[in-house]
């Protein structure tokens, strides 16, 4: 079995910019710069087979190179149950496209619908049972974050592995657009 996602790599001088932006949260597990990404579709644990036909179905996603942009910052759950602070990206229809494309190809190789909402973003913390008001006032200081534009190219498969307190990731294949 193997765990794997398709995502968008970003570049060096982007991630290094929102590393600046990872104080102000006791207890965060700030992410390592190697491991900021969009993610475009989490598929979870596949047997090889299943991802070699996914990798197929990868394969054959088409699309032009666009651009991106992140904008903005926010948080996933509420209250006593935040669980990441996130960078927000900006509306592109392109970048959707290719989300969609990655569900098409997942679907076509076995896999189940995906359930939840697409809502392109980059984790840039895990967080246990932080502040609220720490949170809080994270956000407000980060929501006008607002990236250079990002040229998107290609996308990556990645397989993840689980540590005690991080993933690790891996690309696997990787998509030219």
């Amino acid at each position: 079995m193997i765990r794997l996602f398709a995502a968008l790599a970003l570049p060096p001088e982007i991630g290094r910019a929102l590393q600046a932006r990872q104080l102000g949260i006791e207890g965060a597990r700030w992410r390592p710069l190697e491991a900021l990404h969009i993610t475009l579709r989490f598929f979870g644990e596949l047997r090889q087979d299943v991802a070699r036909d996914l990798d197929a179905e990868l394969m054959g996603v088409g699309g032009r190179p666009f651009a991106i942009r992140l904008e903005g910052a926010g948080a996933f759950g509420d209250g006593a149950d935040l669980n990441a602070v996130w960078a927000g990206v900006s509306d592109s229809p392109e970048l959707r496209r290719l989300a969609e494309a990655c569900e098409t190809a997942a679907r076509r190789a076995g896999l189940k619908p995906e359930k939840r909402t697409y809502r392109p973003h980059v984790t840039l913390a895990y967080l246990r049972h932080p502040d609220p008001a720490h949170v809080a006032a994270w956000i407000q200081a980060n929501n006008l974050l607002k990236s250079p534009e990002i040229a998107i190219d290609r996308f990556g498969l990645y397989s993840s592995h689980l540590g005690n307190e991080v993933s690790h990731y891996r690309l696997e294949a990787e998509y030219r657009l």
